[in-house]
Order: C-alpha cells, then sequence, then structure tokens
C-alpha cells in the first residue's frame, strides 16, 4: 500500500503523495481532475493537527456550504448543495495518523461528481514551521461538470492560503478569530429572559466569576460549540473551579438558561448515540451500527448541557464529518485492503494505548509507551488475523500493519486512557446540588449505571434503644430529627450528597474520599456536648452502580456492603476507614494534620476467605 513520506520539508509531488495514499482500487484508473498545495504555516504539526483536523469549522471558514449526515444501514451518508446542485454521497471511514496526515474518501450518488479523495499531508519545515501538503482529487459525473469544478475548487486553494496562515496567527496571537463567526443578535425577549435569569443566578451565592462566563458564552459563544456543552472543558477552558463551575450549570439549569442532557456515547468512536431529557428515559444499552458494535450504557453515559431554545435556538450543524477531531482519543485509524500491508509511523505520549480493529469489542493487543530510548527500537508488525499482545514502544512508533484475511480491516490505535473531560453520573449523584435541585431525576427500573469510585459514609446513632426508653418517643424523635439536620448540613458543606436515611442511619455518597473524611470528623465533633447524641462512623472507597429505588437514586455493590459492615468495629466518636479509604495520599495527609489517633484492626467479613484492613480513628471519647 506504500510507505510513510519522508520529504524532510521539500515540496511534494501528486505523484509522491499518493504512492503514500492512493486512491481507492475501484477509482484509481479513473479520469479525475487533481489539484495539490503547498502551504508553510509558522506552528509546529503537533500545534497546526487540531486546527486542520478540525474540518468542519475549516470548512466554515472557507465558506463551504453546511452538509447534513445521516446513518443507513451502518454506513454514513452526506448531502449538501454546492453551487445549486444538490449532492448526495456515501462517507467512507477516514483515515489518519494523528499529528501526521488524514485522507476520506466519498462516493457520490447525486451530484457533480463521481467520488472526491482528500489528503492533509503534514510535514516540519523547521523548528517551528509546517509544510501542509492538501490533495483534492475528484472523478466528474460528466464533461459538462469540468469547468465548474475546476472553478469551485480553484476558489478553496485560494481561500485555504488565506485562512491556514490567519488560523496560525490567532492560535499565537489571539487575533480575531477566523473559525468563528459574529454571534446573531438575542431577539428582544431573549435578552429580556437572560437578564432575569442572570439576575436570578446572583441572588443564589453562587461564583459570579462562573455567572459571567457563561452568560457571555450563551449570548455570545458559537453555535457549533453551544449544541454540546461539557461543563469539565469549560472549567479547564475558562480556568475556572470546576465544582464551582458545575453548581452554576446546575442552578442555570433549574432557571431555564440550560438543558440537560443524557447522551449515550459509543465507546469506540465517541459520538452520541442516544440523548434523553430525562435519566428515567436512557435505555439500557445501546449500539453504533457506524463501528459495528453494542455495548450496555452503564458507562457510556455522560451529562452535557445546551442553551434552552427560549434564548437562542441551537441546531446541530455541521460542515463536514471531520472524524478526526471527534476522535481524539484514535491515534491511527487506517483500512488495508485484503492481502495487503501499510507501514505507519505515530508520535505517541507515554501511556497505556488499546489496539483494535473496527468493529470488534476484542482487544487486539496493547502498547506500553515509555521514553525515549537512546536506540531506535524494532518495527512492530501486526497482523489481522493474530493479536500483538503486550509490546513496549517508544514515542516514535513504527508499526506494520499486515491483512492476512480475505476481507479490508481498519486498524486502530487509541488511547487506553483518554483525557476524559465529560461529566460522568457518579460526579454528578454525589454532588449536593443535584440531589437538592433534581429530586425528581431517576433512573429506569431496568437500568443499572457504573458511577465509578465513590466515598460511601455511614453513619449510626449509639444508643437510641436507650433514649427513647428514657426521654419518650416524641422527645427522642426531636432529637433524632435535629441530629438528621446536623449531619445533613455537614454532608453538604463538605460536598457530599445524602442518598438515604436507614432507621436513624444516614448513607452519604462523596466523589472526593478526603472531603469524606474531614466530614466525619466534623459530623463526630459536632456530637461532644454533655448528655447529647453520640454517632459512629465507618466509610470505604471503591466503584460503585446506581440503581432505582423507589423514586430515589441509590447505591449498591462492594463498597457499600464494607462500609456498613464497618460499623460493627466502631463505638461513639470513632470512625472506621477501609484499607482503600485511608490508602488516599490526601486522606492520610489530612489525618497527620490532626495528629489522628489510629488503630489498625481486622475485621473478618463473611463470605470472604480473609479478614480485611480498617483504621479507626477516635475522634473523641466523651
Amino acid at each position: 500500500m506504500g510507505s510513510e513520506l519522508a520529504c524532510g520539508g521539500r515540496s511534494l509531488t501528486i505523484g509522491e503523495l499518493l504512492e503514500a495514499h492512493p486512491w481507492p482500487t475501484e477509482y484509481a484508473g479513473a479520469r479525475r481532475l487533481e489539484w495539490l498545495w503547498q502551504i508553510d504555516v509558522p506552528l509546529a504539526p503537533a500545534e497546526l493537527w487540531p486546527l486542520v483536523s478540525d474540518v468542519s469549522r475549516l470548512n466554515r471558514a472557507l465558506g463551504n456550504p453546511e452538509m447534513d449526515f445521516e446513518e443507513r444501514s451502518g454506513e454514513r451518508w452526506g448531502r449538501a448543495r454546492y453551487n445549486g446542485v444538490r449532492h448526495v454521497w456515501r462517507e467512507v471511514p477516514w483515515d489518519w495518523v494523528a499529528n501526521r496526515w488524514f485522507s476520506f474518501v466519498r462516493i457520490y450518488t447525486k451530484g457533480a461528481m463521481r467520488a472526491f479523495y482528500s489528503v492533509l499531508h503534514l510535514e516540519p519545515a523547521g523548528t517551528s514551521t509546517t509544510r501542509v501538503h492538501q490533495y483534492f482529487g475528484a472523478v466528474p459525473r460528466w464533461a459538462i461538470f469540468v469547468p465548474p469544478l475546476k472553478l469551485s475548487f480553484a476558489q478553496i486553494g485560494r481561500r485555504l492560503r488565506k485562512t491556514l496562515p490567519a488560523l496560525a496567527a490567532e492560535h499565537r496571537d489571539r487575533l480575531p478569530p477566523v473559525y468563528v463567526p459574529p454571534p446573531a443578535a438575542l431577539t428582544p425577549v431573549g435578552a429580556q429572559r437572560l437578564a432575569a435569569i442572570e439576575r436570578d443566578l446572583r441572588g443564589r451565592e453562587l461564583d459570579a466569576t462562573a455567572i459571567d462566563r457563561l452568560v457571555a458564552y450563551v449570548r455570545d459563544g458559537d453555535e457549533l460549540d453551544l449544541h454540546r456543552i461539557q461543563v469539565r472543558e469549560r472549567a479547564r477552558a475558562w480556568g475556572l473551579d470546576e465544582d464551582a463551575l458545575l453548581r452554576v450549570f446546575l442552578h442555570a439549569t433549574r432557571a431555564g438558561l440550560l438543558d440537560m442532557a443524557w447522551d449515550v456515547v459509543c465507546p469506540h468512536c465517541r459520538g452520541v448515540r442516544a440523548s434523553q431529557d430525562r435519566l428515567a428515559e436512557v435505555p439500557r444499552s445501546g449500539a453504533c451500527e457506524v463501528c459495528d458494535v453494542t455495548f450496555g450504557t452503564e458507562a457510556a453515559l455522560e451529562i452535557t448541557f445546551r442553551v434552552h431554545a427560549s434564548l437562542r435556538p441551537i441546531a446541530e450543524r455541521l460542515y463536514c464529518s471531520a472524524e478526526p477531531a471527534t476522535k481524539p482519543h484514535i491515534q491511527v485509524q487506517r483500512a488495508v485492503p485484503p492481502g495487503a500491508d501499510a507501514a505507519v509511523d505515530v508520535d505517541l505520549q507515554p501511556g497505556r494505548y488499546r489496539l483494535r480493529k473496527r468493529g470488534r469489542n476484542t482487544v487486539a493487543g496493547w502498547l506500553e509507551v515509555g521514553a525515549a530510548a537512546s536506540e531506535p527500537g524494532p518495527a512492530l508488525a501486526w497482523r489481522a488475523s493474530a493479536p500483538l499482545g503486550e509490546r513496549p514502544a517508544e514515542p516514535h512508533a513504527a508499526l506494520t500493519l499486515v491483512n492476512d484475511l480475505p476481507t479490508s480491516q481498519t486498524f486502530i490505535i487509541e488511547a487506553a486512557r483518554p483525557i476524559d473531560l465529560a461529566l460522568r453520573p457518579g460526579r454528578l449523584f454525589s454532588h449536593p446540588e443535584f440531589r437538592d435541585l433534581f429530586a425528581e431525576e431517576f433512573l429506569g427500573t431496568d437500568v443499572r449505571i457504573e458511577v465509578g469510585q465513590q466515598t460511601i459514609l455511614f453513619t449510626d446513632l449509639v444508643g437510641s434503644t436507650a433514649m427513647y426508653a428514657t426521654r419518650g418517643d416524641a422527645a427522642a424523635f426531636a432529637a433524632v430529627k435535629r441530629h438528621f439536620t446536623d449531619i445533613f448540613a455537614i454532608i453538604a458543606a463538605h460536598g457530599g450528597a445524602l442518598v438515604k436515611t436507614i432507621g436513624d442511619a444516614v448513607m452519604a455518597a462523596f466523589h472526593d474520599p478526603a472531603a469524606a473524611v474531614r466530614a466525619a470528623g466534623a459530623i463526630q465533633h459536632a456530637f461532644t456536648t454533655p448528655d447529647g447524641l453520640r454517632v459512629r462512623i465507618s466509610l470505604n472507597t471503591d466503584k460503585c452502580i446506581a440503581v432505582r429505588l423507589a423514586t430515589n437514586i441509590d447505591y449498591f455493590g462492594h463498597a457499600v456492603n464494607l462500609a456498613a459492615k464497618l460499623q460493627a468495629v466502631v463505638a461513639s466518636g470513632q470512625v472506621a476507614l477501609s484499607a482503600e479509604t485511608f490508602a488516599t495520599p490526601s486522606v492520610q495527609a489530612y489525618l497527620v494534620e490532626q495528629a489522628a489517633a489510629l488503630q489498625r484492626v481486622e475485621v473478618p467479613i463473611k463470605g470472604l476467605a480473609a479478614a480485611v484492613i480498617a483504621h479507626v480513628w477516635t475522634v473523641h471519647t466523651r
């Protein structure tokens, strides 16, 4: 199939480029029109890649028309109108190597072309300059379309020569953005509603800077971004505290500024396969026909936000499918015909990478990328018919993809742990504001959702039976009710979420183990008055699942069971920490700061062969 190019910054010919990136076999001999532009851009390839691989924004900046996409029998189909002519095409899955090149093919059923092929190839041309090689090839449908195709692509070339250097200037000098057009002005009614909601939010003791950023974003943000807003990504982009911004987003949703969406995301392509307005409507399983996989929604759920339609009606707008930009976790995606092979050079950050083939849930191998070695390592051969296993690799990895199967295979190398800026259910369910503001949200009866690692806290009132006997039912009930109020307030103040009460016990969940331990200490200090109530507390940190219990979201799993069983080893004024909670560095730092009196104990648990280790913190003995 050819090999990676090594042009050293010189200009390539069309023949050289197509030797490394050949046309699909069925159109390789067709008469076609071809263009190749070379443009030097003052950015390194890794800096330029995120800009040029987002072809949807690039096409909009170039003045290309909007596209519509739909899926038919596992294939993606697009349509658009160019110069008054309606085009309909089948979008072939893209090939790419991150920071180096991408290519895509479109097979048309209507329009001026029968086939279109694009290759964008990046080569270093100095320490901070990249030579962009942009190739377009078109197979005209009829001869009558040749002159307008030549004119149209010549215009694209001229625009590309202006736009790419402008992108580099924006990236370095923060000039007015080429990619973002001026926003449409809000209607008078929309502007009035936005002002009213802003006043409401400012009266809720929320972060003022976060409110400023969100209101400006809703008013002036790019429509391509506002269709699906990720709060964690915005917190990073704006340099704000993640929890403070999430609070603002939740209150803004209640106030009518935003809508919340529960998105089922394909674990392979990261595309949204279903989106529901309510958690109760989330299906138990999902499917992605384009990736040819089915999956459970347990670990595939993301929570996103969008602007309320009464302020700015925002529809999803696409100017290209732009696969590399929508799948940043995938470093290599390359189709190889049967009986062929392809050489791939890729630059990888240190870490673990998964190897798989498109349409398969099974893993074909792993690459463990370490620091660069003094001597280049051997090239790796990945055969489609056999797993590669565990292999070490250098940041600059050379692989040969060998398709020894009778059908075309798409080889994929992706980060095993991608940078995940999605808001997951576990983070949201353990947030006190969500529990307060969205009490009506609950799971479907047959849905189980993985909420990841949580720290489960149990409190238990000590001596409640004797208290009812000595104080009487009315006085004892009032004391228990006050005890609940105090504990609820402490849990919320430390960022935890109340899950439920069980008799006179409390169950809460925390995203941060150290916050849970601080809350436990604060609860114990709150119950030290003479003749007052006493509590015992236990904590455990582990993965949980969320389920529907009655009309509430409840947690189940080993994490919950162990936290409850650790109650047996503590008395009033004490806190039991599981080994998992105790091992958290921030927890240990807090306990040292508190000069905590700790005792290591072994706890026999029915059903487990060995006792579990716990650490008992005696907060007070009063």
